[in-house]
């Protein structure tokens, strides 16, 4: 992934872009006071999808959550599939 292709913040999530186009993107909405962010989205378009864009994303949001001390609830279903193989986001999952 070239580093002009990373995730940046945009409302309550991260998307990626490509000269104003939409690669990628991942939503979540606080929960619990903010201090749990339900993932509920992840998007990538089919024709960036197997180059690593949405495990991108996810890192990004788990970053994110990290610094500020929110625990995740994946309920995305390839966010789910990222903390089960990710034994490190472990901690904070909600």
């Amino acid at each position: 992934m070239s580093d002009n292709l990373k995730p940046v913040p945009e409302g309550s999530g991260y998307v990626i872009r490509q000269n104003g186009e939409l690669i990628g993107k991942i939503t979540y909405v606080p929960a619990n006071e903010g201090k749990v962010w339900i993932v509920n989205h992840t998007y990538v378009s089919p024709q960036h999808r197997g180059q690593n864009f949405a495990a991108s994303l996810v890192e990004a949001i788990v970053d994110e959550a990290r610094q500020k001390g929110v625990k995740i609830d994946p309920a995305c279903s390839y966010v789910a599939a990222q903390f089960k193989r990710r034994k490190d986001y472990a901690a904070i999952q909600a």
